[in-house]
């Protein structure tokens, strides 16, 4: 019995850090720009024209499904619906209607999508990039 309280208590706990964390990691642009989270962070930039296009709403949706992917990958999204504003991220990436926009921590843009992904291919696509290789390398000879 006291095995399964712990298993339990730990698996409320583990929810509850994680509950505070997708405003943190999730944020509107603002002005953010690129070389701000150059070598510390991978930024997914997902742009929109308005926060009502239901592609953005379910990008989102599909974001927040699964936060501690994300984190474990050092990603931060940036939300941009606001076209008007003019963003130094929307000078530079240049969207059109819907983009999911995926940066290396070396700056360098990796992917464009004009269509929603999952965590799941966002998460394969960053597991291939080399920088991504050498820290889960570093990770298993650190343990």
């Amino acid at each position: 019995m006291f095995r399964i309280t712990s298993i339990v208590l730990a698996a409320v706990m583990a929810a509850t850090a994680w509950a505070g964390e997708p405003e943190a990691l999730i944020r509107p642009a603002g002005e953010a720009d690129l070389p701000d989270f150059l070598w510390q962070a991978r930024p997914v930039v997902v742009f929109a024209d308005t926060a009502e296009d239901p592609r953005f709403i379910e990008q989102m949706q599909l974001l927040n499904e699964n936060v501690p992917a994300l984190a474990d990958r050092d990603v931060v999204v940036l939300t941009d619906t606001d076209p008007a504003a003019k963003s130094p991220l929307r000078q530079r990436l240049r969207p059109r209607g819907f983009m999911l926009v995926l940066v290396g921590k070396d700056g360098q843009i990796e992917l464009r999508k004009p269509l929603p992904w999952t965590v799941r291919e966002i998460s394969r696509s960053i597991d291939k990039m080399p920088i991504r290789q050498r820290e889960v390398e570093e990770r298993r000879l650190s343990n």
